[in-house]
């Protein structure tokens, strides 16, 4: 989930658990809520580019093919048990649940994890599934730059920002 987005992500997140009366929360606490679930998702964007970065030491280190560094994240991210891939949905939803549970800004949860789940999970895959759609969209454009490299990097990055730009989806 692009950093821009975590707001309106956390936004809607809220705004669904509390339509369904999963969660109560004073009026004036909503906006603790949400940023306390834009951390759940600032955090894993962070964890993410980390283990993104270790993948691409340990590549360098050891003189792989860049090709090799989805494998090597992949390890990574087992061994620490953090969701990635196909499982980054349910990695989140867990973590926003156990967040909700813990929560002082939450007064109550009156939701079972299916509830939550239910509720949390789609708002995630349309966000992803946005996410997605644009990472094929600025490979097609950029299909002549090495995978891994730092110029695929630096060239994704601004294709990424203008085709985000041309179809209006900046910031919030």
């Amino acid at each position: 989930i692009c950093r821009e987005r975590i707001p309106r992500v956390s936004t809607q997140i809220v705004k669904r658990l509390l339509e369904e009366e999963f969660i109560e929360v004073e009026a004036d606490l909503v906006e603790e809520v949400e940023l306390d679930i834009a951390s759940v998702l600032k955090e894993y964007r962070r964890v993410d580019y980390e283990l993104g970065e270790q993948a691409k030491d340990i590549v360098a280190n050891r003189g792989l093919d860049y090709s090799h560094t989805r494998k090597i994240k992949a390890k990574l991210a087992a061994e620490k048990r953090f969701g990635i891939g196909d499982e980054a949905i349910d990695f989140l939803v867990d973590q926003m649940m156990e967040m909700l549970l813990q929560s002082n800004n939450v007064e109550e949860v009156f939701g079972d994890d299916r509830e939550l789940r239910k509720t949390i999970a789609p708002v995630i895959k349309d966000e992803l599934g946005l996410e997605s759609e644009l990472d094929r969209e600025v490979k097609r454009h950029i299909r002549n730059f090495e995978e891994g490299t730092a110029d695929h990097e630096i060239e994704y990055q601004k294709t990424l920002d203008r085709i985000r730009r041309s179809k209006g989806i900046n910031a919030d």
